[in-house]
């Protein structure tokens, strides 16, 4: 696998273009045969461009100053030079580019397109000057330089169901026996040290994408454990899927330490719908706790700002046996097939 890379800064030069030159052809009764000098042709410009078959910045690591190259000199002959051949740079869907911290494009669709560095334009030939009392001239104008930018690129993950909870609740699990995807999976904190994609169908119609991100601590979102620099991975999600590990009883301990992480990096995560569901039913102590839990349905969390999150329903499963499993991804795909006919 390669590189996870979600942030990265390039330095870009476009290239300069070619000069426009003096010539005169040889040609009988005009006076030094006329002007003929052509033009320079433009440098090259530098885009970015968002393509599927890229999934992080890693490609980028070791290519951090990219120059496009210049255009042509102009010829005799009025020929024109040559255009400096330009770059079109392979980006993840939901890569951001900033320069001095001001967004300048958010590339989130395939074939998204931007300039981020225009070429300078090539020079003009003497075949330009030439005037009615000067027939002969000497002039011609050298190329433009072309542009020179450091640009900051931010990758957010495109996704349609975030998973959200503790290190080691059974998230990369879940993703491993609902998609094709293999995470990382252990029993010590944070196996999972960047983000995994996996998509799975739903009644063979459907395809969602899942987005599993390293378990969130409180403090994540001032930098604790590696939360503060993946939530931001969950901010472009339709629907949020809060996995609380069934081994570690204080349900409802978990969920204030999750909704707070969340309401403190980002309004946009917090007020995002979600589905709270329980992992690790196929252990006898858990599935007794997990039913005293749930007859106390529905529950309120009441967040340090005065907050009120109302829980109505959680969803309680079993990466081992598969129980419960086929209920999640039924629900959670039935909301975001509801939430797309909406948008239509």
């Amino acid at each position: 696998m390669g590189i996870f890379l979600d942030e990265i800064i390039l330095h870009l030069v476009a290239g300069k273009g070619g000069n426009g030159v003096v010539s005169f052809r040889r040609e009988k009764y005009v006076p030094k045969g006329g002007p003929d000098g052509g033009d320079g042709g433009d440098g090259g410009s530098i885009y970015f461009k968002a393509d599927n078959s890229v999934s992080t910045l890693g490609h980028l690591s070791f290519h951090r100053k990219i120059k496009a190259k210049d255009g042509d000199n102009g010829r005799g002959k009025n020929q024109t030079g040559k255009n400096g051949e330009d770059i079109y740079i392979p980006v993840p869907p939901g890569t951001s580019i900033y320069q001095d911290n001001i967004l300048l494009a958010d590339l989130c669709n395939v074939d998204d397109t931007f300039l981020a560095v225009k070429g300078g334009k090539g020079g003009k030939g003497n075949q330009h000057f030439a005037t009615s009392v000067n027939q002969t001239p000497r002039k011609a104008t050298p190329g433009k330089k072309g542009e020179e930018k450091n640009l900051k690129l931010s990758l957010k993950l495109i996704a349609d169901i975030g998973l959200v909870g503790l290190p080691n609740a059974g998230k990369s699990t879940f993703l491993s026996v609902t998609t094709s995807a293999n995470p990382k999976i252990a029993s010590y904190p944070f196996t999972t040290i960047y983000p995994n994609l996996g998509s799975f169908s739903y009644d063979n119609i459907e395809y969602f994408i899942i987005a599993d991100i390293p378990g969130l601590i409180e403090g994540a979102s001032e930098g604790k454990g590696l939360g503060t620099r993946f939530l931001k991975h969950i901010e472009r999600t339709k629907l949020l899927l809060f996995i609380l590990d069934g081994e570690k009883i204080e349900f409802e301990e978990q969920l204030i330490t999750l909704f707070n992480e969340l309401n403190n990096f980002s309004s946009v995560l917090a007020n995002k719908p979600f589905f709270v569901s329980i992992s690790k039913i196929d252990i006898p102590l858990v599935q007794s706790e997990v039913q005293k839990f749930l007859s106390r349905l529905p529950i309120e969390i009441l967040l340090p700002d005065n907050k009120k999150v109302m829980i109505n329903e959680i969803m309680a499963f079993s990466s081992f046996n598969k129980e419960g499993i086929s209920e999640i991804l039924a629900k959670t795909s039935s909301f975001l097939i509801e939430q797309k006919k909406s948008q239509k």
